[in-house]
């Protein structure tokens, strides 16, 4: 494991680690490092706000970032807290866009705070306008990606990766099961698994639409007849805008009741460590004794190492 940081003025440390705690999230979090270092005579490495922070693991590229935090203690401990560039997404603004792609769209967030932008897939659904005001760039960036998702069927990932803002339909994010796979036989240590209905699951659909000519409320409706009867009505409602035609709006019912009609499968994992594996990946799961033999999407990621060992902690879902 190595870990430099740069002051920015031509001073690079190659600092000596004890342990480090890198987490990501694929929705409206950044990635951040915990790390805590051994630092002998500070006053010859300084340790500052704003100073870049690159890890890597062999041929692995962990993490680039910024530190935001530093402290010291009487045993010589140095403990930082660095994030990825995502961390300048966080700052409320306004945010006032016509109908564009989330690609489009994102890309403009992050060239007006200077980011540097990689990979962006184009995600070809245009969204409709959007106003926000006083509103976190991470939020405006999920809203795009939720829209695109509703619309769509086609689920992306924002994420920094070594420095680079990227855009990825997960479906590129998958890891090939012969490179890489988690289950019993194979780094898993111990799991939950949970199906659920409580929370983003619905089998009714209401949407309304205020009429000005007719001074009426018009209302659109979808439903599983079958669902309610096994888990009770569970309803999801949302008011529509004004512009959209019947049309629109029955095509959102449709797509609607689609996605959200079903249980929710989530399961957290504790396994060996492997640095492929982050927030928006896609992972073989080979759980035998729960008949589970399937990828699944991972919603946030923690990696530790500490004195050598490598391992990780995954909340996971079923997409």
């Amino acid at each position: 494991m190595e870990l430099l940081i740069d002051n920015k003025n031509g001073s690079v440390w190659d600092m000596p680690v004890s342990s480090i705690t890198w987490k990501t999230s694929r929705i409206g979090k950044a990635g951040t490092i915990d790390a805590d270092l051994i630092i002998e005579t500070p006053l010859k490495s300084p340790i500052n706000n704003g100073d870049i922070i690159r890890i890597t693991d062999g041929k692995n590229k962990v993490f680039y970032g910024y530190i935001f935090e530093s402290s010291i203690s009487a045993d010589s401990k140095l403990s930082i807290l660095a994030y990825d560039q995502t961390r300048y997404l966080m700052s409320n603004d306004t945010f006032v866009f016509a109908a564009t792609t989330a690609t489009a769209g994102i890309k403009k967030i992050a060239s007006d705070l200077q980011l540097k932008i990689g990979t962006f897939e184009e995600t070809g659904y245009k969204v409709p306008a959007v106003v926000e005001d006083d509103k976190k760039g991470l939020d405006v960036v999920s809203k795009f990606l939720d829209s695109t998702l509703i619309a769509t069927n086609r689920n992306y990932v924002f994420f920094d990766d070594f420095g680079s803002l990227m855009l990825k339909n997960i479906e590129n994010m998958k890891i090939a099961a012969d490179d890489f796979y988690i289950g019993e036989e194979s780094l898993l240590f111990d799991f939950n698994y949970k199906k659920s209905i409580d929370s983003e699951t619905y089998n009714r659909v209401k949407l309304v639409q205020d009429n000005k000519d007719t001074g009426k409320r018009e209302v659109y409706i979808a439903q599983d007849s079958q669902a309610i009867a096994n888990w009770g009505r569970l309803q999801y409602f949302q008011k529509v805008d004004e512009k959209m035609t019947s049309a629109q709006i029955k095509d959102l019912l449709d797509r609607l009741i689609k996605l959200r009609n079903r249980e929710t499968k989530s399961l957290k994992i504790d396994c060996l460590g492997h640095w492929k594996v982050r927030a928006g990946s896609f992972v073989l799961i080979y759980i035998e004794k729960l008949g589970i033999k399937e990828y699944f999407l991972v919603d946030e990621c923690s990696h530790k190492w500490n004195e050598g060992i490598h391992t990780m902690n995954l909340d996971l879902k079923v997409i």
